[in-house]
């Protein structure tokens, strides 16, 4: 192990570089072409032959240790946030790495450059997947929901898309160190799910000076729609760690109109299925009231998000030994608390032991305008170092650790395939009012 993490100071250049480039060329999910280009050659010049992802962006590639044992699954998140605000933000589409997600896949590259070194694979048994995957930041559902209606994807988080394509089949357990502006390396128990909704009220157009009287608004609707459900706040249980937080793109066509289309995209989270469930069903009971106060109509579209993200313990405990290995003089704090952001790793906690910690480095707000690694040694090279600690913790001694870890999980669902056919049954569209002889039927 130790000879393993020592290589990792022989490839800090190539490391560091790789954290400048994708900085400065952000791009968000399922537009990374040119991100999962440039980490596709500097993996090609090392020597890897790689799987693509069909029709979208993403790669990745199986090392075999020749040896029997499990596949472990380490990954890199290719996407960008949007803050148009930040200074080094892309003048064009606002993108701006304000996630972190340039320093993951620098240092997914520095293991990369390590495990083709001679004799990297010594001691190891089993496989070892590396993958750059699309989409982690839930975000421009309505470009996304395009991309679904051409058939180029059936989910909206790049996790759950490679877990749909099949491409996850063969893995075991898996691991990611997200970037942080924490002062420490830390872990979490998990994080909240989220379910992702695209709200259409729709109205009728008239002139807005001459005759408002003949026009149903929809802007208004939406308004109604969103201060009811924040008189729904005070309802939400702190231990099932809710959030609604809507924007609306689109409030009207020209001023000089009753706007006839207010669109609205937002996210409901909870720590739970069920609790995301049953306040799924009250908001769309506050914003389809807010339609039928006004004569209006409602498109609802539920999609499923991500999953609520639950770290394996013992993957947890593995993570803090594994990093005490490597820097025993660092602090690494254990926060007892969930996350309430969300990720799609909590797609893949669903189904097999994951763990998902953090590397500090960074400074500011998360997706704020002030974020920027400041310290990439911890940010990539250091994290880089503590997976490949964690990875031979895993597979060394025949894969004892990771056979172990493995068979004593108990996954929420049974298969891949079982829990995407749960996640389908969550979604629902359409509209939810029908008005019919001076009556209204509606649909939650």
């Amino acid at each position: 192990m130790e000879r393993l993490i020592s290589l990792v100071d022989k490839h800090k250049q190539l490391i560091l570089d790789a954290e400048r480039y994708i900085w400065k060329n952000p791009e968000t999910g399922y537009k990374e072409v040119k991100t999962s280009k440039y980490l596709a050659e500097k993996f090609a010049e090392l020597g890897y032959q790689l799987t693509f992802a069909d029709g979208i962006t993403g790669f990745y590639t199986t090392i075999d240790t020749g040896r029997e044992g499990p596949t472990l699954l380490i990954l890199g998140e290719l996407d960008s946030i949007i803050c148009p605000s930040h200074p080094e933000s892309d003048p064009v589409t606002g993108a701006v790495h304000s996630c972190g997600h340039n320093a993951q896949c620098a240092a997914l590259l520095g293991i990369a450059a390590v495990l083709k070194e001679p004799n990297a694979l010594d001691g190891l048994s089993g496989k070892i997947k590396l993958c750059a995957v699309p989409a982690e930041e839930l975000l421009e559902i309505e470009y996304r929901t395009k991309l679904m209606e051409e058939g180029k994807i059936k989910y909206f988080g790049g996790k759950p898309e490679f877990m749909h394509r099949g491409y996850f089949d063969d893995v075991d357990l898996a691991f990611m160190v997200h970037t942080t502006n924490s002062e420490t390396f830390s872990s979490v128990p998990g994080a909240v799910g989220c379910m992702a909704k695209r709200i259409i009220y729709k109205g009728k157009a008239a002139h807005a000076g001459g005759s408002p009287h003949l026009g149903k608004n929809a802007l208004y609707a939406a308004t109604c729609g969103i201060n009811a459900c924040n008189a729904l706040r005070e309802t939400f249980q702190e231990k099932d760690i809710l959030r609604f937080h809507p924007i609306m793109t689109n409030g009207g066509a020209m001023v000089n109109a009753i706007p006839e289309t207010a669109v609205i995209e937002t996210y409901i989270r909870g720590k739970s299925f069920e609790a995301m469930a049953d306040t799924n069903k009250r908001i769309n009971q506050a914003l389809i009231g807010a339609a039928l106060s006004l004569g209006n109509n409602i498109e609802i579209v539920d999609k499923a998000g991500y999953a609520p993200h639950i770290n394996d313990k013992n993957m947890l405990a593995l993570a803090k030994n594994a990093f005490k290995k490597v820097f025993p003089d660092e602090e690494f704090f254990e926060k007892p608390e969930f996350s309430s952001g969300s990720t799609d790793m909590g797609d893949l906690s669903c189904v097999m032991p994951v763990v998902h910690p953090y590397a500090k480095g960074a400074k500011g707000t998360g997706h704020g305008n002030d974020y920027y690694i400041v310290d990439p040694i911890n940010a990539c090279v250091n994290s880089a170092k503590w997976q490949l600690s964690m990875l031979y913790t895993l597979l060394s001694d025949g894969a004892t650790l990771a056979k172990k870890i493995v068979s004593e999980h108990t996954p929420r669902f049974p298969s891949i395939k079982a829990y995407l056919e749960y996640m389908d049954s969550l979604e629902s569209d359409g509209d939810r009012i029908t008005y019919l002889d001076g009556k209204a039927e509606i649909r939650l």
